[in-house]
């Protein structure tokens, strides 16, 4: 088990064998656009172990607004290079540093609501300025399987040549947010890899929380969204550091997530005989759900190390020990796209 955040935090930026020759293989810096988030952090901390243990000289820049000046601090104290920057404040891209490799994370979150304009901006307008900006490097840009539409429950899940169909503005901002990377790719041959994440947790946020959290406290668990997919934070950030090799010309779509379908009721109810507590629902089940296919991305990094069910050994025990919780909840359940 992981019993506090110094120890869940080593673990989410433990580099494996891959990681560390992933960034040996990497021709120079390193920098992250929106590394403040709930990734960002583990990721650049990644990037540091992998590049130290490699031996290779390279910056690891973070960039973000850093709201919350300790995080800045923290990732100082790892070795990481830290600018604070607001990336829509106008000429404020054009103040960075060049980097011949990006990862980008800047947007505004699955499960936010109002100020669509805002939305927009950040998963639309600003991908386009990035784009520009680094037109010259690889890039790496997170992007959502909610881009996808609703697929049966009884088949394999949405693959990367399944057609787009996002629901909501957040999902139709997202998919503007590729289109972005795709107009840079086609103009200035901007070598691309695009990842298409559903759903990353950590032992602090995630869906497996949402769920886990309402079966501790006797909250109703929604069921309208009946199977999901989900995948350990430290798994996507491994195959996020392994993808630059597959950046590409028209860009490389990869969907990262686990191999397991999951059912949202049985989830509720493995962690009920965790916690010695009986679920309790709302809804109805549907036919079909957001799911996402992994299938491809496996082929290339492996299947994920942590498997749901370990995930939810970690999640339930820290839940049940009073372990931190972000208290951002995910809105999986929302069929509509209307977070």
């Amino acid at each position: 088990m992981i019993h506090s955040e110094i120890e869940l935090e080593e673990r989410l930026s433990r580099p494996t064998e891959h990681d560390i020759a992933a960034i040996a293989a990497l021709d120079g810096d390193l920098m992250i656009l929106g590394a403040g988030g709930k990734m960002g952090p583990s990721l650049a901390k990644l990037a540091r172990r992998a590049t130290d243990a490699s031996r290779s000289k390279k910056r690891i820049i973070a960039v973000a607004r850093f709201s919350d000046p300790h995080a800045a601090a923290d990732l100082h104290a790892s070795g990481i290079e830290t600018i604070t920057c607001d990336l829509l404040e106008p000429g404020a891209l054009a103040q960075l540093p060049d980097a011949p490799n990006i990862i980008y994370m800047a947007a505004r979150k699955f499960g936010t609501s109002g100020s669509e304009y805002l939305t927009w901006a950040m998963n639309t307008y600003l991908p386009g300025l990035v784009a520009e900006r680094y037109r010259t490097s690889r890039i790496v840009a997170f992007s959502s399987g909610n881009v996808y539409g609703l697929e049966p429950i009884s088949g394999d899940g949405s693959t990367e040549s399944s057609p787009a169909a996002p629901a909501g503005e957040y999902a139709q901002s997202v998919l503007g947010r590729e289109r972005m990377f795709e107009y840079a790719s086609s103009r200035w041959q901007t070598q691309v890899a695009l990842l298409r994440l559903n759903y990353a947790v950590d032992l602090r946020y995630g869906v497996l929380v949402d769920i886990a959290s309402s079966v501790f406290e006797g909250r109703p668990i929604d069921l309208r969204m009946g199977a999901v997919n989900v995948i350990w934070q430290g798994d996507a950030n491994s195959m996020c550091l392994r993808s630059f090799q597959y950046c590409q010309t028209p860009p490389r779509v990869l969907n990262i997530t686990g191999p397991e379908k999951l059912s949202v009721r049985e989830i509720a109810r493995d962690f009920g005989q965790r916690f010695g507590k009986v679920p309790v629902f709302s809804g109805e089940e549907s036919a079909t759900a957001l799911l996402n296919n992994g299938a491809e991305a496996h082929k290339l990094f492996g299947r994920p190390t942590v498997t749901a069910n370990q995930l939810m050994d970690w999640v339930a025990h820290w839940i049940a020990t009073g372990g931190r919780l972000l208290n951002k909840p995910t809105h999986f359940e929302a069929r509509d796209g209307k977070y």
